[in-house]
């Protein structure tokens, strides 16, 4: 009875409507098409290249060697120190839902994600420099120069500054999914510290380690420019640095595509192992909601927890805090070199519309996968929707400058110079923030229920009515937050800015690596802090054009309505 109701129910929709239904997948394999395409391509451009290299120069060659070795190396060491030092910062925060600054370090962490990496890496430098702010400090203790900001520990300590919250924040969410009925029931049995861990938290962190380690060592393995930054030399170099300068200095493409098909797979493997292990993390933060626990006692949350807790968030807070402090403080005393700079402005600008165009692009395939998805799920192609969604998310296992590289072997007969390596730079970095922007996306996709998809048909609201009424508002401050999110990881890129622009045409993050290199502090702090703002300005100002709600048509006719009566 009910599929023939569905059945009737499709013939008497109009043809504006029928015709409207068949985008979805069209829009969704095109996209497809376009991910698929372009990922095997330059991957079929690599294997070209490389196809006369041999893999034992990985292992033959001692610079190769040492180069591969090092990257296994940091990558392993910063993962194990950031996902295993999250764990107790996510204990704790769990623990402890109220305490003063608690929602200010939360959105601290939540940067993590989106904060440009030269901006950081300023802040670091402010703070751990030769001349930082920790360094009279460590002078006393150590009795020698501060010089731990170079080399592998200046490295380590990087990728722990931007993987630790976000890997915190992450596992702090996946905590607050607890329901509300287990913390009572463990509240009423009393249970202590040991069992809470074992029955209630650890089985939530489980399923997330995995994948969340693998996302970690996907991005300190594929890091380009902290290395290139805090390396100090050539025994600090990495796959991804040694790729860069295989192909921007020594011309190198069959040594370049080797150090790129080295990486992919290394990265490939990794998360093909996580995948059949774990539950997958969400890319981003939710809100910062109190925890369900929160509301019950907690016998775990007395006793010597105090003071391992106070730790464990005095030190987080003095990890995270002070280089974002030193950005906007040194930003403030960089003020009067604005007007005197030549540059910025025009490399702001042209930051912008990149990440306009590249944040443009990621929306719109992001929007154009997940429907296509979501059409075929409904009409029970699972394993099609499978395709379709995964496809999406299948970028995350190539590093930037794999597919930078890949593209530019691909057309680099008909590459020419400018803008057409500008718009290779929007290409990649908008395939680049594709997961991201899916991840923010699908939550909210799913629409309207049955009983309201029910109601819908019969007031007749189908096709551009129903997408304007009742569709729309439910999306447009998700679209928004995923155009942020693209928009601000295109505006921090440099990995592949650094290969394909321009020096005497910048934008920000290469101005600002010209100006660190240089030694020009104050000019270095004015664009830092220009890039913050931008950033900051970009989630300011789409969450205040979408906040607003939508003005229907007929509110405006009861307020007409209104008026005439008290007239």
């Amino acid at each position: 009875m009910a599929q023939r109701q569905r059945a009737l129910s499709e013939v008497s929709l109009p043809s504006r409507w029928a015709t409207l239904s068949r985008w979805p997948p069209g829009l969704g394999l095109a996209a497809l098409t376009a991910v698929a395409g372009l990922g095997l391509g330059s991957l079929g451009a690599l294997l070209w290249q490389a196809r006369e290299l041999h893999p034992a120069m990985l292992w033959q060659e001692p610079w190769l060697a040492a180069v591969l070795r090092f990257t296994l190396w940091q990558a392993t060491l910063s993962t194990l120190l950031a996902v295993g030092l999250a764990v107790p910062v996510a204990v704790a925060l769990a623990r402890r839902p109220r305490f003063p600054g608690r929602t200010l370090l939360l959105r601290a962490m939540e940067l993590s994600l989106v904060l440009p990496t030269l901006i950081g890496l300023f802040g670091l430098v402010a703070v751990h420099g030769r001349r930082g702010w920790a360094a009279p400090l460590w002078e006393w203790l150590a009795g020698a120069e501060s010089g731990y900001l170079y080399g592998l520990s200046g490295i380590v300590l990087a990728h722990v500054f931007y993987n630790l919250p976000l890997s915190a924040r992450l596992m702090l969410q996946a905590l607050e999914t607890a329901p509300a009925a287990h913390w009572r029931l463990a509240s009423q049995l009393g249970l202590t510290r040991t069992a809470l861990w074992r029955t209630l938290e650890w089985p939530r962190l489980a399923p997330l380690l995995p994948r969340l380690a693998a996302l970690v060592f996907t991005l300190c393995f594929t890091s380009f420019a902290i290395v290139m930054t805090l390396g100090g030399g050539p025994r600090s170099s990495t796959l991804e640095v040694a790729l860069y300068q295989a192909l921007k200095f020594d011309h190198d493409l069959a040594l370049a595509a080797l150090l790129a098909l080295t990486q992919l797979v290394i990265c490939l493997s990794l998360w093909l192992l996580a995948l059949s292990r774990g539950g997958a993390p969400s890319l981003v933060v939710g809100s910062a909601a109190l925890p369900a626990g929160g509301r019950w006692h907690r016998r775990d949350a007395v006793g010597a927890s105090r003071l391992t807790d106070a730790v464990w968030l005095t030190a987080l807070a003095a990890l995270l805090l002070p280089p974002l402090l030193a950005v906007v403080l040194a930003g403030l005393t960089g003020l009067p070199e604005l007007p005197r700079s030549a540059s910025l402005w025009p490399a702001a600008a042209r930051s912008l519309v990149m990440a306009l165009g590249a944040g443009a692009g990621a929306l719109s395939l992001a929007v154009a996968l997940l429907v296509g998805s979501r059409w075929l799920r409904t009409r029970q192609h699972a394993w099609s929707a499978l395709l379709m969604e995964g496809g999406g998310q299948l970028i995350l296992v190539i590093p930037s400058l794999v597919l930078g590289t890949g593209l530019f072997l691909l057309l680099r007969p008909t590459l020419g110079s400018g803008w057409q390596g500008y718009g290779l730079v929007v290409l990649v970095n908008a395939f680049m923030a594709l997961p991201f922007a899916m991840q923010v996306v699908r939550g909210a996709l799913p629409g309207l229920s049955a009983p309201e998809l029910r109601l819908a048909d019969q007031f007749g609201i189908r096709g551009r009515a129903r997408l304007r009424w009742l569709i729309w508002p439910r999306l447009r401050r998700p679209l928004a937050l995923a155009l942020a999110y693209a928009m601000t990881l295109s505006l921090g890129d440099f990995s592949v800015i650094a290969l394909f622009g321009s020096p005497s045409a910048p934008t920000l993050p290469m101005l600002l690596y010209q100006q660190l290199g240089g030694y020009r502090w104050q000019g270095a702090a004015a664009t830092a802090l220009v890039l913050l703002m931008l950033v900051v300005l970009v989630f300011v100002l789409l969450g205040w054009l979408t906040r607003r709600p939508p003005r229907y048509p007929w509110t405006r006719y009861a307020r007409e309505e209104r008026h005439a009566r008290v007239s």
